[in-house]
């Protein structure tokens, strides 16, 4: 892989800054590569191979079957590097090795999944007046923008990237600073299946330089970004300047939501997971548990039993939970902590840090706080942490408020054994994907990924991210 170096219509080449980023292992926090710091400039020669690639290149000539072998043959790719691409996600990022080994078989599943989809999107007839004949068509945008987190480097690349390429666009993607060292070798494993020069480019680099320069260049169609919801504001207007349709995925406050009639056995596992996954810098992290209060005591003091077991470690130690990205992250969830301690809100349970763990790595050891008031920070505001807010309810009505009680809508999951109940909840509860007695659906890449209210708007993964990664045309025909 290239060393600090930037991807344009095929090339590796340096940044017009001439500068490099430094990229620190959050294990240790020791500095061990560089990154390319990638400028305006760089973002407009980016835009405009990309516009080649579409225009006159060899990409915009590719038909749908063309497209799709050639997602189907990365996919392989993927697989045959998944140990290599794993262990620079899990450096790159903190994760145990066994969450970064997983997230590469994932993003061989995104190239398999689309690579099998390109060719089956279809357009429609429209039954209209006598002597016509009307049809649709689905197009691509053109150039899509993509501004993707440091959190899941390779699965949102997935997501965003595989389902842009397969509808015809071309990409220009700016990875987050923190951590991006096994998207650009992906790129690399791109180029080496064929992908032609132009159809995807990478500029890394500082959000404040290539990303602001990204989300404000008139030659982007569409533009996705996952992160903050400050920063997607920021985003949105500069998309709003250019009428520009644009897909968000802001992070969440994802409730679970525990009746005294649900399988607390097969509960307990899922939601432990679902806030300690990536040591909970997961925008669906399942970061708020309602529990009934007729069974709030029993339960959630199962859960504190659990936590108080759990390990926090480098990654190649492959414990429960690696180190935050970053000094800044550590901070940030350490005050949130601090705010809890203050207010008085009841720590229940902690794990540890293990003791030859790198003193210089960016622990926070998963927690659990009891009895939280819904509208504490804790309680309404995304902590990026291994943090779990339990929260008592009376019954479905109290649920239903809770869960709906943040400016969030990502996930959401319900626990009960009623199957009327879990319709309602099903219904009631605000967020882009409820899941009901489990949480996550393994992965789910052909699951319709998105949110509501300030989780954001548009939908990745699955056959639905294909209607947003591109735009219907209708033709009309008079022919007597």
């Amino acid at each position: 892989m290239p060393d600090g170096q930037i991807l344009i219509n095929g090339d590796w080449r340096p940044p017009a800054s001439g500068a490099a980023l430094p990229v620190f292992n959050p294990s240790d926090g020791a500095e061990f590569a560089r990154i390319a710091r990638g400028v305006a400039e760089d973002i407009d020669r980016a835009v405009r191979a990309a516009r080649a690639a579409l225009e006159g290149g060899a990409w915009g000539r590719m038909t749908a079957v063309e497209r799709g072998r050639l997602l189907s043959k990365m996919a392989q790719n993927v697989a045959d590097h998944a140990e290599e691409l794993a262990v620079l996600e899990a450096k790159d990022t903190g994760k145990p090795i066994s969450q970064a080994r997983a997230d590469a078989s994932a993003l061989a599943r995104y190239f398999e999944f689309y690579g099998g989809a390109a060719d089956k999107i279809h357009g429609e007839t429209i039954p209209y007046l006598n002597g016509y004949t009307v049809f649709t068509l689905r197009e691509p945008h053109g150039v899509c923008g993509q501004i993707i987190p440091w959190n899941y480097p390779m699965q949102i690349f997935g997501r965003t990237a595989c389902g842009a390429l397969t509808m015809g666009n071309s990409v220009v993607m700016k990875p987050a600073e923190e951590a991006c060292l096994s998207v650009l070798r992906v790129a690399e494993l791109m180029l080496e299946v064929g992908f032609p020069p132009g159809a995807i480019n990478i500029v890394p680099g500082l959000g404040v330089e290539a990303g602001a320069a990204l989300a404000d260049h008139p030659g982007i169609d569409h533009l996705s970004f996952t992160g903050s919801r400050q920063v997607g504001a920021l985003v949105q207007a500069a998309s709003a300047r250019f009428n520009r349709p644009c897909t968000m995925e802001l992070g969440g406050k994802s409730p679970q939501v525990v009746f005294a009639d649900a399988d607390m056995d097969a509960a307990l596992p899922f939601i432990t997971r679902a806030i300690i996954q990536n040591a909970g810098q997961t925008c669906s992290a399942g970061s708020r548990l309602l529990v009934e209060d007729k069974v709030y005591d029993s339960f959630v003091g199962r859960v504190a039993e659990k936590f108080k077991a759990l390990r926090a470690g480098p990654w190649d130690r492959d414990l429960d939970v690696g180190p935050l990205i970053s000094r800044k992250q550590k901070e940030r969830v350490d005050g949130f902590v601090g705010k809890a301690a203050a207010a008085g809100v009841k720590l229940l349970a902690a794990g540890e840090t293990a003791a030859n763990a790198p003193a210089g790595g960016y622990y926070v050891a998963p927690q659990v706080y009891g009895d939280v008031p819904v509208g504490h920070v804790l309680a309404q505001e995304e902590v990026f942490g291994p943090v779990l807010a339990a929260i008592r309810f009376r019954d479905e009505a109290d649920a239903i408020r809770i869960a709906n009680a943040t400016p969030y809508g990502l996930v959401a999951g319900v626990w009960t054994r009623d199957g009327g109940k879990q319709m309602r909840l099903a219904k009631a509860i605000k967020a882009g994907q409820v899941f009901i007695n489990n949480y996550g659906a393994g992965g789910g890449i052909e699951l319709p990924f998105g949110g509501v209210k300030g989780s954001g708007f548009g939908r990745e993964k699955g056959f639905t991210a294909l209607h947003d990664f591109s735009t219907l045309k209708t033709v009309a025909i008079q022919h007597g």
